[in-house]
């Protein structure tokens, strides 16, 4: 990938526990070029959010972020004075958060809201703004845009609450979108306009996007690539039909063989043994040994390095890596 928007290097980011400083987050990599969507996946308690929060610097303390470097079109974020990495946020890189109901004001209306955000990274007068803003919900699809401009949050559906986050995400338009699941909790219908609109505005703004979600379903819908993660660290990355199709990881693989639409009917669904570990309690070798079918003595004590599968597909297993019969990257 040349010149990519974003680039994460070695990201580390900690919370303190009763055994030490727990890495929730351990050394993650990757990179997204523009109008790309690179969807990062995995059960609740991989370390997704925290690692799209590291980004943003948005880390809830006593959280730290340890190491690494984050670099948004060649400027390095960590590194910024705060003063510099608040102008970042919602200019350079926006964040459209899960639930939209906690991130909205339930007792100011939507529409100042967005002209609030237009007002602090544009610099307009409150006209333009207002106007500015008419023009992003029409953009988001959002149905008579001057009577929702005067709307409460709580007089919106779900999906039209999430379009209003995704208009205060785009007032600046922002060289990288991060949607952490976007779409949870709407309707399968709503959800599919949703995923039309992001897919959309990714092809008219360029914008590279990163999607945090557990559902595989949306990401056969929008991704481009998929980096798969488990246990604080990234296990598996390439292509979506790829990773989706030929998944090599035996995570992975769990993954794709527990999607409801992979079971015939009157089967049982496939169930990934066990539960992800607790980040203060995570093994000295494979994080997912205990749970893998595959696992041998290596497995136990040895932390696994990428090995190369072609087309910009790795994954990082001893299983596979012997399989393979080639050493690590």
């Amino acid at each position: 990938m040349t010149d990519p928007v974003l680039r994460v290097e070695g990201l580390v980011t900690s919370f303190p526990s009763e055994a030490g400083r727990a890495r929730v987050v351990d050394d993650i990599s990757f990179a997204i070029a523009a109008g790309e969507v690179l969807a990062l996946v995995g059960e609740s308690g991989c370390g997704k959010s925290v690692s799209a929060l590291s980004l943003m610097r948005l880390v809830p303390r006593p959280g730290h972020i340890d190491a690494g470097r984050v670099v948004l079109d060649g400027r390095e974020l960590l590194s910024l004075p705060i003063t510099e990495m608040r102008k970042v946020r919602g200019s350079a890189i926006s964040m459209v958060f899960q639930e939209p109901m906690t991130s909205l004001n339930p007792v100011q209306r939507v529409g100042p809201q967005v002209v609030e955000a237009i007002r602090l990274h544009v610099g307009v007068s409150a006209g333009e703004a207002r106007h500015r803003t008419l023009e992003l919900f029409e953009q988001v699809r959002i149905p008579d845009p001057p009577a929702r401009f005067d709307a409460y949050p709580h007089q919106l559906s779900g999906g039209m609450k999430q379009r209003v986050m995704i208009a205060m995400a785009l007032v600046a338009r922002p060289r990288l979108l991060i949607a952490d699941e976007p779409t949870t909790a709407l309707d399968v219908t709503i959800q599919a306009q949703i995923l039309r609109l992001l897919r959309d505005l990714r092809d008219q703004l360029g914008t590279a996007i990163l999607l945090i979600t557990h559902d595989l379903g949306v990401v056969n819908e929008i991704a481009d690539r998929v980096a798969v993660m488990y246990a604080g660290r990234i296990i598996e990355e390439g292509a979506r039909a790829t990773v989706l199709g030929q998944p090599r990881h035996p995570y992975s693989e769990g993954l794709m063989c527990a999607m409801p639409s992979r079971v015939r009917p009157g089967e049982p669904l496939y169930e990934i043994r066990g539960v992800v570990p607790p980040p203060d309690a995570w093994p000295p070798g494979c994080r997912f040994a205990a749970r893998c079918e595959r696992v041998f003595a290596r497995c136990r004590d040895e932390v696994p390095g990428p090995t190369a599968l072609g087309d910009a597909h790795w994954t990082a297993c001893h299983a596979v890596e012997r399989d393979v019969g080639e050493g690590p990257l």
